[in-house]
């Protein structure tokens, strides 16, 4: 994905609001063997991108003057009440250097599976992203959780997930679990009843 941005000299707060007044957002690379490089992006363009899960779990062509270089988004400030993007911060990215990202999950097959199908549970998402390390051409766009199989009761935990090539899983502590299929309290009295 390539996104385009041009090297500002300004800075401070009167400049950072001059640029959001004119439609930029001010922004910065860092990282690397090279400094820190202020930046301003166009407002609207960063701002549709953000909506884009992709946006955030990709690494990024930073067109900045004519010079591209390969960088990841780190953060990003909103507005508490506007639709408006503060600031942005981009790191670059080294090809032979892993990444540590968070990557979201896409969890698919759940009515299929026989919590849901046979025993009426509802499969609760207790993760919705996963801190993974990487190279950053192996970085995954999402990580798929299959649910055809998981039983009411069961859960879903990272070392049970399937992990693209060259990507493991940042789990601190113990097996950290993704997903649970747990049965409502109306279902279980619902059958009592009905015995």
């Amino acid at each position: 994905m390539k996104v385009v941005a041009f090297a500002r000299k300004e800075q401070g707060t009167g400049a950072s609001r001059r640029l959001r007044n004119a439609g930029q957002t001010p922004g910065i690379i860092y990282g690397g063997t090279e400094p820190a490089v202020s930046i301003s992006l166009d407002h609207n363009a960063l701002f549709h991108a953000l909506k884009k899960e992709v946006f955030h779990s990709s690494i990024l062509d930073m067109d900045v003057d004519g010079k591209v270089e390969k960088v990841l988004l780190r953060d990003f400030q909103m507005h508490a009440f506007k639709q408006l993007v503060l600031h942005a911060d981009f790191q670059r990215v080294d090809a032979n250097k892993k990444i540590h990202v968070k990557v979201p999950l896409h969890f698919i097959n759940a009515e299929n599976s026989p919590a849901v199908k046979l025993s009426a549970a509802v499969i609760s998402h207790v993760a919705v992203e996963l801190d993974v390390e990487c190279l950053p051409a192996d970085l995954p766009e999402f990580i798929e959780v299959d649910l055809s199989k998981v039983e009411a009761g069961q859960s879903v935990h990272v070392s049970s997930l399937k992990l693209p090539k060259g990507v493991s899983a940042v789990v601190h502590g113990d097996d950290a679990t993704v997903a649970i299929a747990v049965k409502p309290a109306g279902a279980t009295s619902a059958e009592a009843d009905a015995k």
